[in-house]
């Protein structure tokens, strides 16, 4: 049998999201094609005039592709999509192009929910079968398109200020071209390849904005929607960057406020160990300081200012540094007081949809299938929908009781659930289990879990129709090994070891049993059970584990923590090895009168985690004031490498002396970080402090540390 599917198509732009359309009805024979060919399969063709009758007068055709929404995506995949049409069941496929999407969730007979699939640049068509029944095969000709460059981190503060990599797909780009970000300059680009570049996003309005690439004939290509500013910080921002100094005999300091991303003019800047012997110069109103001469191969670079914590930074050998200073919470400078966190207030964002199990073929809601029935009355079954972690070795914390999901919650195919969140792009997961609150702490265990990438908020919005499929059980046990830190006088004196789930460069997905403690000595091995199998919607991803020996039953240092190892299988125990030697101070001595001019720490012992960077704070005044240095290994004569122990310190008071320290008692923290890029034990090393990002000043960006605090007096 042959008919014809005609459609009514439709573009437009509602509340700056692009988006178009289509409706069809029958009204001319269509061919069912059933040949076997590889590839998304052939598929009924869209075409013919527009109709005369209106969207709703149209008859649809049994099987059809009719929208998408967003219709566009990066190349690289991994934007979460509605699929919108007709006569779909639970065991629809979808191809964007020649590639099966492997993450599809059917919602109901019009609409399913889809992950995209990695592709080449430009329109691809839709394809939509119900399992092998060719019958079903429904196409949207061009109905996607792969934009040919995307941003990374695609989400920033209105503020500006952002790091991004833009990465383009069969591009050309050279010194000549920039980008623009809603008609706005994104400054300082770096050209990295004809396929990537870098540069600082400038300020704007909160939502969705076009991204755009300039060559130097002025050609312009855009993306819809390839930048989102809200309330975030990507922790990508600054850093270490450029040529080396010794070939460019240039450094560039841009100096901006840690909380809003504003340029900072009037900061004091010195490229050099001392004012006498370096060159100083002030932030002009763009908060840049350009400095020219002959550096040789590294420059010590200290930033100060009235109400801005100093930093310095040891060895810098690149010819750019993007520092974001801390404010100064004192009366004196409440005039400039930035609100905390920066971006645009008052400007709430959820997202809202349903947890889903595994349908039947009629497309009716089950669930909680695996997850056991309740054992007492004070027990419920429940599932949580959360956003991923910033840190790995945390304990998961149960959201309210009144954001529970419960098998009473309304929904369609799933159980509604509704989740407050800040805006841009991010990653949910949801845990389903047994609840029992009347015990004190209430206590939650979690049977299976799911995931969901690419969900999208703007500022101020709702992003609804957003379906979590539990599709992962928590059945797996891991275990792994580690060589205990020794006991000193002050500690430490006890292990907490961790387990969670890294998704990609996202975030962690904490588990509800994925912390747990033993005393010193004798904690060399943990064991954790509910731990779920990388199946599923956690294909791709990996389990971190971690150790933290920690002093006292509220974690205070000495301590050292292993932070961030991966794996990839809980089939053997893993070693996580040693952990990061703790430091200790040599200078000042205890009790001694601090000038300021130096410091000193005792040489790490040999064994454990190596050491990449060394923090040290100076905290003063209550508290109040904090001097951060910042330095890598230092180079040896016999090209080796070594700790840095020796800090001849700049002279705050004579470089700006609104930005020094006030005198009395002082604090001195001091960490050894290990920082480790390998996707895998097995991978090479690769941290390379000439690329050293903001975000590997904390915790977050360190596979390892150690920690301690000593006291002085100035």
């Amino acid at each position: 049998m042959r008919r014809r599917l005609t459609a009514l198509c439709w573009v437009g732009l509602v509340g700056g999201v692009f988006f178009a359309s289509c409706l069809a009805r029958r009204d001319k024979p269509f061919q069912r094609i059933t040949d076997d060919d590889a590839g998304p399969p052939p598929s009924i063709l869209l075409d013919g005039a527009l109709p005369e009758a209106s969207p709703d007068a149209l008859d649809l055709a049994p099987h059809a592709v009719l929208g998408v929404d967003p219709p566009h995506g990066p190349h690289v995949g991994g934007t979460l999509v509605m699929i919108r049409g007709n006569g779909f069941d639970s065991s629809a496929r979808v191809w964007f192009g020649d590639v099966e999407a492997t993450k599809v969730t059917p919602v109901d007979p019009q609409r399913i929910q889809v992950v995209t699939s990695p592709g080449a640049a430009g329109a691809v068509d839709i394809v939509v079968q119900n399992g092998s029944a060719k019958s079903t095969r429904a196409m949207l000709p061009g109905g996607y398109t792969y934009d040919r460059f995307y941003a990374t981190p695609p989400t920033g503060p209105t503020s500006g200020g952002t790091i991004i990599t833009v990465i383009g797909e069969g591009t050309e780009w050279d010194e000549e071209t920039y980008v623009e970000i809603d008609g706005n300059l994104c400054e300082d680009t770096v050209i990295l390849g004809p396929h990537e570049l870098k540069c600082r996003t400038p300020s704007g309005e909160a939502g969705a904005k076009v991204l755009s690439v300039v060559d130097g004939d002025g050609e312009r290509q855009d993306v819809l929607d390839g930048f989102l500013y809200g309330n975030s910080d990507n922790g990508f921002r600054g850093g270490l960057s450029g040529q080396p100094i010794a070939q460019t005999k240039q450094i560039t300091v841009l100096a901006f406020d840690e909380y809003e991303g504003h340029a900072i003019p009037g900061i004091s800047v010195l490229v050099g160990d001392s004012v006498a012997s370096g060159q100083v110069q002030q932030t002009d109103g763009s908060g840049v300081a350009t400095f020219s001469g002959d550096f040789g191969e590294k420059q010590t670079i200290t930033l100060a200012g009235k109400c801005w914590q100093p930093m310095t930074f040891f060895d810098v050998g690149v010819e750019r540094l993007t520092a974001y200073l801390e404010f100064v919470p004192t009366p004196d400078c409440a005039e400039f007081e930035p609100p905390p966190g920066g971006g645009t207030f008052g400007v709430g964002s959820s997202v809202a949809g349903e947890v889903v199990w595994p349908l039947d073929e009629e497309l009716r809601r089950g669930g909680w299938t695996n997850v056991p029935s309740p054992a007492v009355e004070s027990e419920k079954e429940v599932a949580y929908v959360l956003r991923l972690s910033d840190a790995a070795d945390e304990p998961l914390r149960l959201p309210s009781a009144s954001s529970a999901v419960t098998p009473d919650a309304e929904g369609g195919i799933g159980y509604s659930f509704y989740h407050s969140t800040s805006p841009g792009n991010f990653t949910l997961y949801a845990l389903a289990g047994i609840e029992d609150r009347s015990k004190t702490p209430a206590q939650f265990t979690a049977y299976a879990m799911g995931l969901l990438r690419g969900v999208a908020v703007k500022p101020g919005k709702t992003s609804d129709d957003v379906f979590i499929e539990i599709d992962v059980p928590l059945d797996h046990s891991l275990t792994f090994e580690l060589d205990p830190p020794p006991i000193g006088a002050r500690g430490p004196d006890r292990v907490r070891a961790s387990v969670a789930v890294q998704i990609e460069d996202q975030g962690f997905a904490l588990l509800p049993n994925g912390v747990a403690e033993k005393h010193l000595p004798g904690a060399d091995s943990f064991s954790f059970v509910g731990v779920p199998p990388l199946v599923g919607s956690l294909a791709g991803t990996k389990y971190v584990l971690g150790a933290r020996a920690v002093s006292g039953p509220s974690g205070e240092p000495p301590l050292s923590v292993i932070g961030y190892f991966p794996a990839v299988s809980t089939a053997e125990p893993h070693n996580l090895g040693g952990f990061v030697p703790t430091p200790a101070l040599a200078a000042p001595a205890k009790g001694t009168n601090w000038d300021l001019s130096s410091l000193k720490l005792e040489e790490p012992p040999v064994g454990g985690q190596s050491i990449e960077l060394t923090l040290v704070h100076i905290v003063a005044g209550g508290d109040l004031y904090k001097w951060t240095l910042v330095a890598p290994r230092e180079q040896m004569a016999d090209g080796g490498t070594r700790v840095r122990t020796d800090f001849a310190l700049p002279n705050l008071r004579e470089l700006n002396p609104d930005g020094a320290l006030p005198g009395g008692s002082m604090r001195i923290f001091v960490t050894y970080a290990h920082i480790d890029e390998r996707e895998l034990p097995t991978d090479e090393a690769t941290f390379d402090y000439g690329s050293l990002r903001y975000r590997q000043l904390a915790p977050r960006g360190w596979n390892a540390y150690a920690a301690d605090t000593f006291l002085t007096q100035h």
